[in-house]
């Protein structure tokens, strides 16, 4: 399917300047068929602001981090929104979020401090003052304060801070803003295990309408099994097969593997379902089916996905892997070479791509072809896995044979 929605946005920017209202109902029109539309909705921010509809601007932008909730350019634009509205809470969330992706940005960090401190003014109505803290008679009320202001609580701070929201929370149990904080700073305590059970009760508080909170959770469910994954890779390096924990460690690594990578295919299933054309969202469906072990599911993913001149070559790869797994040895090499012939430099990828090409041609009993392709790896990368043990062990064998 041909998409129409660059056609639409183009007609709606257009129309912005002289009727911002009628350019809002072309780009809902568009957005119904293409809901995650990059392009729409961020046209659909600037009518509704032209429009003096600021709450559909938050809602397009909103929107689009639903898709992807690491997008620094619209967690930008929506904290400059939300600064603009004057809902300064919203705004620290932002900006929080801009820090947690990137905690150099000092941009981010400055603006989060800026932005926390009003929200701490106006909710205590301090607006008008100069100094807030001569505003407040307890002055352990305004050391408090002046703590959540800060976008990174460490040590004695950040349990204090824990403490006094939990506090709140035993007041209050149903108060969603609570509870998410309480998963917020957990976080930030790198507790992981506490932060997934808090954003779970937010998440339960909310009865799922939140969709902010469920990629959260993911994200940390996500986080939890890299490193339990980092964790067993580092055991098995460590050790040799011979050693105890060795095969209980590996088969440990291959469940949080096939786990990680379950998450990761929900996530995609449910990317894919909302935009059945984008190409790149089917590889990477496809690439987390392969990972999981689902190779036929993945199949039919990775060849549409090889449409798409962007993700073409790495669909390929995984594609030729997954004809591997299945067995179909002969369907296996004709993709891998194929992609082989497409790159002409031995970049990265194609040294993945020649490598697994190796192992097919190994399979097929083609040693030399296999070794062949283990040789142009080493002539550029001697460090590439174990290349360099494969091709000097065949010169060792054939000195040790003459």
């Amino acid at each position: 399917n041909i998409s129409t929605a660059p056609i639409g946005v183009m007609k709606a920017q257009r129309e912005i300047k002289k009727d911002p209202t009628r350019a809002i109902e072309m780009l809902e029109e568009v957005l119904e068929g293409e809901p995650y539309n990059r392009q729409a909705n961020l046209l659909l921010k600037e009518a509704a602001l032209a429009a003096g509809w600021s709450e559909i601007g938050v809602f397009a932008l909103r929107t689009l981090l639903e898709e992807n909730p690491r997008d620094a350019k619209v967690l930008n634009e929506l904290g400059r929104l939300y600064h603009h509205l004057g809902d300064h809470e919203n705004e620290v969330e932002i900006y929080n979020q801009l820090t947690a992706i990137n905690p150099l940005d000092a941009q981010s960090l400055r603006l989060g401090k800026d932005a926390s401190a009003r929200a701490s003014m106006k909710r205590g109505g301090w607006t008008q003052a100069e100094s807030y803290r001569d505003l407040i008679k307890d002055k352990g009320e305004a050391i408090s304060l002046e703590q959540q202001s800060r976008i990174r609580l460490t040590g004695e701070a950040l349990d204090q801070q824990i403490a006094e929201t939990y506090a709140r929370h035993e007041a209050e149990p149903e108060n969603l803003d609570f509870a998410r904080r309480l998963g917020a700073l957990s976080e930030q305590k790198d507790d992981l295990e506490s932060a997934l059970r808090w954003y779970q009760y937010s998440a339960d508080l909310a009865k799922g309408a939140d969709t902010g909170l469920l990629r959260k959770i993911s994200d940390l469910k996500i986080k939890c099994l890299e490193r339990e994954i980092a964790a067993h890779e580092e055991f098995l390096s460590t050790y040799s097969a011979r050693d105890e924990g060795y095969a209980e460690n590996s088969e440990q690594l291959r469940a949080a593997k096939v786990s990680r990578a379950e998450i990761l295919i929900a996530d995609a299933q449910e990317r894919v379902a909302r935009n059945p054309t984008d190409l790149q969202l089917r590889f990477e469906l496809g690439d987390n089916l392969f990972k999981a072990g689902r190779f036929r599911e993945a199949v039919p993913e990775l060849q549409r996905a090889r449409q798409n001149p962007h993700a073409r070559l790495k669909a390929m790869n995984v594609l030729g892997c997954c004809y591997g797994k299945l067995g179909m040895l002969d369907l296996a090499m004709k993709q891998l070479e194929e992609a082989s012939r497409e790159l002409v430099s031995m970049d990265e990828m194609k040294k993945e791509i020649v490598y697994n090409l190796a192992l097919i041609y190994e399979r097929m009993s083609d040693v030399e072809k296999a070794l062949a392709c283990m040789k142009q790896i080493y002539e550029v990368d001697y460090g590439y896995r174990d290349v360099a043990q494969r091709v000097e062990s065949s010169y060792s064998r054939n000195f040790s044979g003459s």
